[in-house]
């Protein structure tokens, strides 16, 4: 069975290249029937946050993408926490000393660090080996340890020799020998370092396929050799293309907006997200770009992975997110707007009355955030506006007939319109950009037919005379 995890470091906000790489997984454990991880990799103790572990995990929810196994669902191969999983760490790195594939080093910090600038100096690779450590290793420094109750850092020992990755989206990739040397797997105060974990994790939890992002491609030569001493086969690898801002430079904060929670904030929807990452180094075998979560499911494959780097295009993520605004049912569109009503303080209190709004204005809007202000005049009356000197008969005339209209419908006030544009000599191009602002107090926007008829009576009224008491005044 296809076993594959996403296993991110809960020191910050997820960012959309772990977003695209958890998507990656989920539709690659989905198309196979498999199973989808979630593993917290949390042994960095200074940055890790239980907060940010929480915002990853909603994050990933929003878009949903659902583990079948993880910190809070549980399942056969945990803890999902590396924190909670040192008794296992230390059990594997015990095995490698006991074979012979790994030793423990009595340096002090300090001292591996005079080692490596000394090699640095005379011009050689910081490539460490156990000779280089045995003057440490005494009698007397061990015997120091065990007083201070301090532990030893244990190296493994890298073997000289090539080792060849058969990866599903670089290709073959040769490691030389020599490339790295010995190096540590378990610290001396008891964590582990990334490799390690890494492998001791996959390897437990059966992990067969590791898709992650080209950036980790340097830490495949530890791990392979990690593999090869725990004489288990390597996962699949698929090593996926880097994700580029649109100046052709990594991705970055100068870009704009990274992270899944900031375009949530800034009213994307998930459909949309999920869609357009998945586009971000991947493609639909018949060339498709909108698709839903399940076609992306059915046409989903490693060998479609590209290795070219992907570029995030922002204008089309929010073009992408307009056609889902303009698709999705209205109800939900209201239910997930009224949030962004609220935030902008236009309190939403009769919800068939915001469906009516959003069927009107959602062509005019490519994200949550913009819909308010796109409906605004709906909800609040907009600045007075002032009526030019040769139309204010007209609009006086208008609000006498608007009010003496007994059956207040379109068809009635359309008749009116005509009747005062004839009798007043009113060009249409003057009159009806002339009552929009009025209405609105903007220029441009749906039609005017709909936004008199979601105004009403009362509202049409009171913005007319508004307009006229205010041309008065002056």
């Amino acid at each position: 069975m296809v076993r594959v995890r996403f296993a991110p470091s809960p020191t910050g906000y997820l960012h959309v290249g772990g977003a695209r790489t958890a998507l990656f997984n989920f539709l690659f454990a989905r198309k196979e029937k498999g199973k989808f991880i979630l593993r917290i990799e949390d042994t960095d103790l200074e940055r890790s946050n239980p907060v940010y572990e929480r915002m990853l995990m909603d994050s990933l929810k929003w878009l949903g993408l659902f583990w079948d196994e993880g910190p809070d669902v549980g399942g056969e191969k945990g803890p999902y926490r590396q924190r909670e999983r040192m008794e296992i760490y230390r059990a594997f790195a015990e095995k490698l000393v006991s074979e012979g594939k790994a030793y423990r080093v009595y340096a002090y910090p300090e001292e591996i660090e005079e080692l490596r600038e000394r090699l640095l100096s005379e011009g050689n690779p910081p490539h460490y080996s156990q000779e280089m450590f045995e003057r440490f290793n005494t009698p007397q420094r061990k015997r120091e340890y065990e007083e201070r109750g301090l532990s030893p850092a244990i190296f493994f020992k890298m073997p000289r020799k090539d080792y060849v990755l058969h990866d599903v989206v670089k290709g073959e990739v040769v490691f030389k020998e020599g490339a790295i040397g010995d190096f540590v797997i378990l610290r001396s105060n008891g964590l582990p370092t990334y490799n390690f974990a890494c492998v001791v994790d996959d390897i437990s939890m059966e992990i067969t396929h590791v898709i992650r992002g080209d950036d980790h491609l340097s830490n495949t030569l530890r791990q392979l050799a990690l593999y090869e001493a725990f004489e288990k086969a390597p996962p699949v690898f698929a090593h996926v293309s880097t994700i580029l801002g649109p100046d052709g430079k990594k991705l970055s904060k100068r870009h704009g907006a990274t992270s899944i929670e900031a375009f949530r904030e800034m009213g994307y929807l998930p459909e949309a997200m999920v869609n357009y990452l998945a586009l971000l180094g991947w493609s639909h075998p018949e060339g498709k770009e909108l698709l839903a979560m399940e076609e992306l499911i059915d046409a989903f494959s490693l060998d479609r992975l590209s290795p070219n780097p992907a570029i995030f295009d922002p204008q089309k993520l929010k073009w992408m997110n307009g056609h889902y605004m303009r698709n999705i049912p209205v109800e939900d569109l209201a239910k997930r707007a009224k949030f962004f009503f609220e935030k902008e303080g236009l309190r939403v209190e009769d919800e068939g009355y915001l469906m009516k709004v959003l069927s009107v204005v959602r062509e005019r809007a490519d994200t949550l955030s913009e819909l308010p202000k796109e409906s605004i005049y709906f909800f609040a009356d907009p600045e007075v506006e002032e009526i030019p000197e040769e139309l204010k008969g007209t609009f006086e005339e208008l609000l006498e007939e608007a009010r003496k209209l007994t059956d207040w419908n379109l068809e009635k006030l359309s008749e009116v319109f005509k009747a005062l544009l004839k009798k007043h000599s009113v060009k249409p191009k003057d009159f009806y950009p002339t009552l929009r602002r009025v209405l609105t107090g903007r220029n441009e926007g749906p039609e005017l037919v709909s936004i008199i008829s979601l105004l009403g009576r009362e509202r049409f009224v009171e913005r007319l005379a508004r307009a006229i008491e205010g041309v008065r005044g002056r």
